[in-house]
């Protein structure tokens, strides 16, 4: 996540980023230097940090310790104004690994405890100058209920998707396979009203993706292997204009013989650019598809697992950039999009440990962090 104190340099960003060791670090983008003190949450911070979009000094972090928190950047030091923990009534654990979006003073988000919530922040600002909120509830939505639990035969349902937001709908996944939307309008007013609901047979940790023609891009991983859910695909094009019969097409992406990794399938969230879709894989391949019907376009082996979302970057004047990290053979690497169908690797920088985060493009820098427990910067 970064801070843009909207300056023409480096030195006018700050990068935040959440790390195992129990904390959420603030760095100056051009130095690497420390900014601020860490702000300790006592267990990892596994999802995204998310920042806020209308120039309000908050951000929202997830924690392993069982809190979602809303901090406050604009004192000496990151600050707590408020945390969202565990649902009374949830059903797996209490981990937050799905990043919150805020958007027009509203916080969606969902948790491993399985539950689906929006509340109000009410910002402001206090007699002081300094920043406030003042949560307030507008819905909960269970991602699971009866039905789901007989079909998978288990109760892991977590909410590790992040929630995808249109003008009217709000979309997000669970660990169960079940994808569902809520009209948004209605949630601004406090009221559920439950748009589509749709089972694609796995865990599904990827965000759903929205494409320009409003269809959902779901990603599935390959884990439960469930006999009903044969056949089904991991990834897959859906209306949701036709909540009973939602899929356009399905395509299966098996495991690689011999390769790392048992399973097929997809951890990442895929991007989608013109009109074709970028898709790493478990197994480590890394797939160009057609949006339109689900056709492989290009299939490159890189080795597995292919944990980390691609990042695509448009350049005023220049080709659009495909920037993809991965972790088996761990590297960061760009490829050029003159033509989108058929992305070509132009550069690859090896990086010193397993990256599974998506790395951040700013001003001519990526940032990413890697298993060997530090943050990088490359330009």
């Amino acid at each position: 996540m970064l801070l843009d104190r909207g300056g023409d340099g480096l030195r006018d960003v700050e990068v935040m980023v959440g790390g195992y060791d129990g904390s959420f670090h603030l760095f100056d983008g051009a130095t690497g230097e420390r900014t601020r003190p860490p702000f300790v949450t006592g267990a990892m911070v596994k999802g995204t940090e998310s920042l806020d979009p209308d120039g309000f000094p908050l951000a929202v972090v997830g924690s392993r310790d069982g809190f979602l928190r809303v901090v406050a950047l604009d004192r000496g030091e990151p600050t707590e104004l408020w945390r969202l923990g565990r649902h009374p009534q949830g059903v797996w654990n209490n981990d937050w690994d799905a990043n919150a979006t805020i958007l027009d003073d509203v916080l969606y988000a969902g948790g491993e405890d399985s539950w689906f919530r929006m509340w109000r922040l009410n910002r402001a600002y206090g007699p002081d100058g300094l920043v406030t909120v003042d949560p307030e509830l507008l819905v909960e939505v269970p991602g699971f209920d009866d039905a789901l639990f007989a079909r998978i035969g288990d109760t892991n349902v977590s909410i590790e998707s992040s929630p995808a937001i249109t003008a009217d709908r709000v979309y997000w996944a669970n660990s169960g396979g079940r994808v569902m939307g809520i009209d948004r309008q209605a949630a601004l007013e406090g009221r559920t009203v439950i748009t589509f609901d749709h089972w694609v047979g796995d865990d599904t940790d990827a965000s759903i993706v929205v494409d320009r023609d409003g269809m959902l891009v779901v990603a599935v991983e390959q884990e439960r292997r469930l006999p009903a859910a044969e056949g089904m695909g991991q990834l897959m094009r859906l209306d949701p204009s036709r909540p009973d019969d939602p899929v356009l097409w399905r395509l299966d992406i098996p495991e690689v013989p011999g390769a790392q990794g048992a399973d097929g399938g997809v951890w990442a969230t895929p991007a989608v650019y013109a009109d074709v879709i970028y898709v790493p894989t478990n197994s480590g391949r890394l797939l160009t598809v057609a949006l339109e019907d689900g056709t492989v376009l290009s299939n490159e082996f890189l080795g597995g697992p292919l944990w980390s979302s691609p990042v695509v970057v448009e350049e005023p004047g220049g080709p659009a950039w495909l920037v993809l990290a991965t972790c088996g053979r761990p590297s960061v690497r760009g490829y050029t999009l003159e033509d989108p169908a058929e992305p070509r690797l132009r550069w690859e920088v090896a990086m010193p440990g397993c990256i599974e985060a998506t790395p951040v493009v700013w001003r001519g820098s990526i940032y990413v962090g890697s298993r060997d427990g530090r943050l990088h910067a490359l330009r």
